[in-house]
């Protein structure tokens, strides 16, 4: 019983949150390399063995693989899942077939292509967000202080019961969660609170506690704190709706917000303010989709969301073997061709003499893929996220 609990209480939520990111992630890729005009020969979710699978009349090969970590779309001209040209297949073919790979494509189209995986998972998180929103709605408090904790940086800063928090560091704040979600990702970093009281304003600087905190379900989640509490009748608790506009708007501020979040909390561990305990990889993953699970469909839907964001960023980062390392051979090509150093049209060249490899992406990945690196960001999606 304890198996099949497993089973159907994490890695079926799992294997669903993580596939529907993965297919809208590649999903990006597919449609507008086929905009522009690049052909494509697979199409799968998950690696490893083929268990079931269909080929469209384009040619393309449609499955669901084995191992549920990831996906790929194999472009036609690559040598394998990674996007590395096949040299000597492209090399015979016609100029009319090259245009139609990924490596002959123009520079703007190669870019284009690559750069659609992350922005489509920024798209979905928008999108799921803004969904929930409309639906649901968000509960709301005003940043009024109903208590300030004995101990904490408030109190030293000098913060009383009834001030009204109006801004953060310059920034204006308008409910609860602003100043929650903005002092949690700043621990041992000094802000500047500024709180309203009878009628003025007053400026008061304040260093968050780094703070260990336990969630529901018992993960250890490190947070700064400052120390303050409001109640119903101080933060005047309520329901806020959204138009399906307005809800797009909160979409995009939520996801921004993840963004923020996530470039700051990689900015603590450099700094030293937060442990990297805070990552996780697909058991993590895995563990928290179950425990969503539990909250019902919509914490399901929310930590997608989330992951989706996480997908997106982690794909841009400039690692060769991710998209966003593709980008930035790109950007090179680009300035190599603007300076008159090197064609910025494809990375399919005539080869140089004397045997040499033709330069640009295919010479630099052949010398980071000493063991034929297949597994590019779609296989490991969620190798690394954030609680």
């Amino acid at each position: 019983m304890a198996f099949i609990g497993l089973i159907t209480g994490y890695i079926v939520p799992f294997i669903l949150v993580l596939s529907l990111l993965v297919f809208v992630h590649e999903m990006g890729h597919y449609l507008v390399g086929r905009w522009c005009g690049i052909r494509s020969t697979a199409f799968s979710i998950g690696f490893g063995p083929e268990l079931v699978g269909f080929t469209d009349r384009r040619g393309t090969r449609w499955k669901i693989s084995l191992i549920p970590l990831g996906g790929y779309v194999k472009f036609f001209g690559d040598d394998d899942v990674a996007s590395m040209p096949d040299a000597d297949s492209v090399s015979h073919m016609s100029e009319a077939d090259r245009a139609t790979t990924l490596a002959g494509a123009k520079l703007w189209k190669r870019a284009a292509t690559v750069a659609a995986g992350p922005i489509a998972n920024f798209i979905l998180a928008i999108a799921i967000f803004a969904v929930l929103f409309s639906v649901y709605g968000k509960m709301i408090a005003d940043p009024v202080v109903a208590e300030v904790k004995p101990d904490s940086a408030a109190q030293a800063a000098g913060v009383l019961p009834g001030d009204r928090l109006v801004a953060l560091d310059g920034s204006k704040v308008s409910t609860f969660d602003d100043v929650r979600r903005y002092v949690g990702i700043r621990p041992e970093t000094r802000i500047v609170v500024t709180v309203e009281r009878n009628g003025q304003r007053i400026d008061l600087p304040m260093v968050p506690k780094r703070t260990e905190m336990t969630d529901q379900f018992g993960n250890k989640i490190e947070l700064g704190l400052i120390g303050i509490v409001t109640d119903e009748q101080r933060g005047h608790f309520r329901l806020e709706t959204f138009t399906p506009i307005e809800a797009i708007h909160e979409g995009v501020k939520e996801t921004g917000n993840i963004v923020t979040g996530t470039f700051r909390y990689i900015g603590n561990l450099v700094t030293g303010r937060m442990k990297a305990d805070q990552l996780g990889g697909p058991v993590r993953v895995a563990q928290a989709s179950g425990q969503m699970a539990t909250l019902g469909i919509a914490a399901v839907i929310q930590l997608a969301a989330v992951l989706s964001v996480s997908i997106g960023l982690l794909n841009l980062m400039p690692v060769p073997v991710l998209d966003g390392g593709h980008l930035v051979f790109y950007a090179i090509e680009a300035i190599r061709g603007k300076l008159g150093t090197g064609g910025a049209g494809g990375c399919i060249s005539h080869r140089p003499r004397h045997g040499a490899e033709p330069h640009g992406i295919r010479h630099v990945q052949r010398h980071i893929q000493p063991h034929r690196l297949i597994l590019r960001m779609d296989a490991i999606n969620c190798l690394f996220t954030i609680k």
